[in-house]
């Protein structure tokens, strides 16, 4: 095998690593559910940080992620592929973005998200039904977690739920 053959050979190794949430997209039932966990470390590191570090590191995931997920379902031929996970994560990022740190709400944030990401409500179901590529694997998660983020905002500054 030639050395750029290799090289390609591992580039996509890496893509469909980070695309698959380090192996957790692999994992033959919830997949998506099981992606989310590497979403939640991440989250917890970020609520270590300033708020400002937080929003850079949720845009910067973002973006890599729309990128990850549209070469991901490329190589694995499929358009949506459930293997694919780092959606997940980004979703998760955005649904915790300026949340009140504390494990009340990464466990009511992990399940409003697994729900909403789920069940896809209008709009997320239209995304996910109209919009391709790497944009629309990503958008439709990107919406659960402002769904859920606004659920977190109201219960934990509105309502003031202890944490």
């Amino acid at each position: 095998m030639s050395e750029t053959k290799v090289t390609q050979s591992r580039v996509r190794q890496v893509i469909l690593l980070l695309g698959q949430g380090f192996g957790l997209g692999r994992i033959p039932f919830a997949p998506g559910t099981f992606g989310t966990l590497p979403g939640l470390l991440l989250v917890w590191l970020c609520w270590q940080t300033a708020d400002g570090v937080y929003l850079v590191v949720a845009a910067m995931v973002l973006v890599v992620a729309i990128w990850i997920a549209g070469r991901s379902a490329q190589i694995l031929g499929v358009p949506d592929d459930p293997r694919i996970v780092i959606d997940e994560i980004a979703g998760i990022l955005v649904a915790f973005v300026l949340v009140p740190p504390s494990s009340l709400a990464l466990v009511i944030g992990f399940c409003v998200f697994r729900l909403l990401d789920i069940a896809k409500p209008p709009p997320i179901s239209t995304v996910d039904r109209r919009i391709k590529g790497g944009v629309g694997i990503v958008l439709d998660d990107v919406l659960a977690g402002i769904g859920t983020n606004l659920i977190l905002q109201l219960l934990f500054r509105a309502l003031h739920l202890d944490a």
